[in-house]
């Protein structure tokens, strides 16, 4: 196969246009694709970036809880009734609330949605150094940490803070003062995040009562079965809250926007379309040049070459032009991520899976359209043509 590459690249390169319009539309192809797949996975890895940093080994959440966006609280004593298993060592109760936040910008002054979340200062709730190292700071009254990756409508609170300014705005209409920042990145649900303590959430969110939580966070002692307290959990507590082991927990929210939202479904419907518009572009490609070599090919065949050599010269095109188109398409793409992790604040990356998978899949698509191209030139009788 090798020796006949030759013959596959010169009648490709021998229209410089139509080679050109063939890797402009592959590149497009798997442009397409590429971005489909980016927005999917940044959704997923975004959807489940604050269930993988809580610092827990076991987490309760109400049986009818369906999403981070749409959690319904249950009562704190569901927590406490935990301590008395074996293997407890200690618990964490967290409140999530979506308020208002003011833009500290004076020339702005402009609001927007950010996800609050109270904790415990004296237990552990999160695996971020930049949390747990402050604590003892959002005791204070009315002082939170700022999610530095949230985005740019929040205002400029992360230079505001590095500069040594203070920082002072409003959240549901409260004054609050920022002591520090950490990152946890937005998200579908939430552009931004803040954390506080749970009497400071208390304070801002004052409709809220004290006991009812949205998420409760257990620590088991070192070397204790996860999988074996969960089940004696789920057995001995009332079936008003949902228990999971981390992996779990995270599983939930990743399932909740793949399967009940149309968000993913969308964006695998865009892939799919990429696919398709791919095909179709190579094909019409492949087509016009089996028709306008047509008469040399018959003169092949009449001088006894096989059908199967036509599909080797064919397929070796479609293989060539999944090559140059790819890599315009990746390259291209490598820069979209960029560009899109800054102005959305979504973790946006290439990824080996990522760029294998696209690449597979332009080589399935090139050669399905050639497999359909040579059709043609396997019906041709050379009596015929001449």
């Amino acid at each position: 196969m090798l020796l006949k590459i030759p013959l596959p690249w010169l009648q490709l390169t021998r229209e410089k246009t139509r080679l050109l319009v063939a890797i402009a539309g592959i590149g497009f192809a798997d442009l397409l694709m590429f971005m489909q797949f980016g927005f999917r996975d940044a959704l997923f890895e975004s959807a489940i970036t604050f269930h993988s940093k809580l610092d827990g080994d076991i987490f309760l959440t109400s049986t009818q809880s369906t999403a981070l966006i749409a959690l319904k609280s249950f009562p704190q004593r569901r927590l406490y009734q935990a301590l008395a298993f074996d293997g407890v060592e200690s618990i964490s109760p967290m409140y999530i609330g979506l308020g208002l936040w003011k833009n500290p910008d004076p020339t702005k002054r402009n609001t927007r949605q950010i996800m609050v979340i109270g904790i415990d200062p004296s237990q552990r709730s999160f695996i971020l150094p930049s949390v747990t190292e402050k604590q003892e700071q959002i005791k204070m009254p009315d002082l939170l940490l700022f999610d530095d990756a949230s985005r740019a409508e929040f205002g400029p609170v992360k230079d505001y803070f590095e500069s040594g300014k203070i920082v002072e705005t409003e959240i549901e209409n409260r004054r609050i003062k920022v002591g520090g920042l950490f990152t946890l990145g937005a998200s579908f649900g939430a552009d931004g995040n803040a954390i506080t303590s749970d009497l400071n959430f208390l304070r801002i969110f004052n409709k809220r009562k004290k006991g009812i939580i949205d998420i409760g966070i257990i620590h088991l002692k070192p070397g204790t079965d996860v999988q074996k307290v969960v089940s004696e959990m789920r057995a001995r507590l009332p079936n008003d809250v949902r228990i999971s082991s981390k992996a779990e927990f995270v599983e939930v929210e990743r399932k909740y926007w793949e399967e009940s939202t149309a968000i993913g479904f969308i964006f695998t419907l865009g892939a799919g379309m990429g696919f398709i518009v791919g095909i179709v572009i190579v094909y019409q490609i492949l087509y016009t040049d089996v028709s306008d070599h047509l008469p040399e090919y018959a003169t092949l065949k009449a001088m006894g070459y096989k059908d199967i050599y036509f599909l080797g010269v064919v397929f070796q095109e479609a293989i060539i032009l999944a090559i140059i188109g790819y890599l315009p398409g990746f390259a291209i793409s490598t820069v979209l991520y960029n560009l899109g992790r800054t102005a959305t604040s979504l973790p946006m990356y290439m990824t080996v899976a990522k760029a294998i998978t696209v690449l597979i899949l332009t080589f399935v698509m090139c050669c399905a359209s050639g497999a359909v191209a040579v059709r043609k030139l396997s019906a041709a009788d050379p009596a015929d043509i001449f």
